[in-house]
């Protein structure tokens, strides 16, 4: 991982009628916004359906296609890795914090026991995760500023504190604090407060017969600046997703590890945004993930040019192509990339990625 610094700051439904629902194959009335309903959404080629929202493949655990969404706050200092649970989180943010990066994972179709190390939340959460219908918040803690910005918002604050031990969180012995703090996603669904529903659909999603965009690119894979932190998602035809790697502090590339194997998604977001001061922790930056912007979609062996926009916190953001067409995403898991302007580079098949600079932030 690259230790080069740069200018921190740039201004500018219940479970039985869930059950019921998969016993006789129907679904709530399905919609073909770009971001639909969060128990059916209509896949191209395929019709209604009723599929996990946050992924676009068929439901399998109706009880768990119910629940809300849980984000768990994961550590990303080398120290934290490899983390545990980043391959079953359904949608996960990668957010620029002082000096690295931190991810943000939202579970909902599986959880992870355990999941971790587990960190400290941002203000920038409560605008990034809004979306989702209020989600749980699994985190460590934070000031005490953040911590009232947080509890003060839709974000359920289920962190290590306000959890009061129910939360299964434990310190790991094998590692250094604070680098070693994890909890139980089904202690910390436990603690949902009644009323809690699904999240509703982020993204949509491409059918078998759709046929890609004019727009997409093939590629090798692209590389992302972040924060500190040089990413390379590279293709892989075989399995039909993009697998992570980071420069080392060597600036060589090797596999980012899981608990459960390399981190790899169908999807790849990559988001330019703002960032700016926050004012509960003026030594972070806060990601503006509300008007529009652009950026571009990793998905299915190709580089698609986008443009984002999101009216509010509480809706998810429409992701259109040049010919203004919602982009459709590959049914499975997506990483979002909260990045800075002009922070991708693609790496076109054939081409050795060392060949291919990252880019300067």
């Amino acid at each position: 991982m690259s230790r080069t610094h740069r200018p921190l700051f740039r201004f500018g439904a219940a479970v039985v009628a869930a059950a019921a629902l998969a016993a006789c194959g129907g679904g709530a009335s399905s919609s073909d916004n770009s971001q639909g309903t969060s128990d059916a959404t209509t896949i191209p080629g395929q019709g209604a359906s009723a599929v996990y929202p946050l992924l676009g493949t068929p439901i399998t655990d109706a009880a768990a296609s119910a629940r809300p969404a849980l984000v768990a706050k994961i550590d990303n200092h080398p120290a934290a890795r490899p983390q545990t649970g980043l391959n079953k989180a359904d949608i996960v943010f990668e957010e620029n914090v002082e000096a690295l990066t931190r991810f943000a994972a939202v579970f909902h179709s599986q959880g992870s026991d355990p999941v971790g190390p587990l960190r400290s939340g941002r203000t920038q959460d409560i605008d990034i995760l809004g979306s989702f219908n209020k989600p749980l918040f699994g985190w460590s803690g934070g000031n005490s500023l953040v911590t009232r910005a947080i509890n003060n918002s839709d974000l359920v604050n289920v962190g290590y504190s306000a959890s009061r031990g129910k939360g299964g969180y434990y310190r790991a012995k094998d590692r250094k604090i604070p680098h070693n703090l994890f909890a139980k996603t089904t202690n910390l669904w436990s603690l949902a407060p009644e009323g809690a529903v699904a999240p509703q659909q982020q993204f949509t999603y491409r059918g078998s017969s759709d046929a890609k965009p004019a727009s997409s690119t093939p590629i090798d894979g692209a590389k992302v600046s972040m924060y500190n932190v040089k990413v390379y998602w590279k293709w892989d035809a075989a399995t039909g997703n993009f697998i992570r790697f980071g420069e080392n502090l060597k600036r060589e590339l090797e596999p980012h590890m899981a608990d459960d194997g390399q981190v790899n998604t169908k999807n790849v977001l990559v988001l330019y945004v703002t960032y700016v001061r926050s004012k509960a922790d003026r030594k972070s930056p806060n990601a503006l993930t509300t008007g529009k912007g652009t950026g571009f979609v990793l998905t299915d062996g190709g580089l698609i040019p986008i443009n984002w926009v999101r009216a509010d916190r509480l809706v998810p953001f429409t992701i259109t192509d040049a010919s203004g067409a919602v982009v459709r995403m590959t049914p499975g898991r997506t990483w979002v990339e909260l990045a800075w302007k002009n922070s991708l580079a693609p790496v076109a098949p054939g081409i050795d990625p060392k060949t291919v600079k990252f880019p300067a932030v």
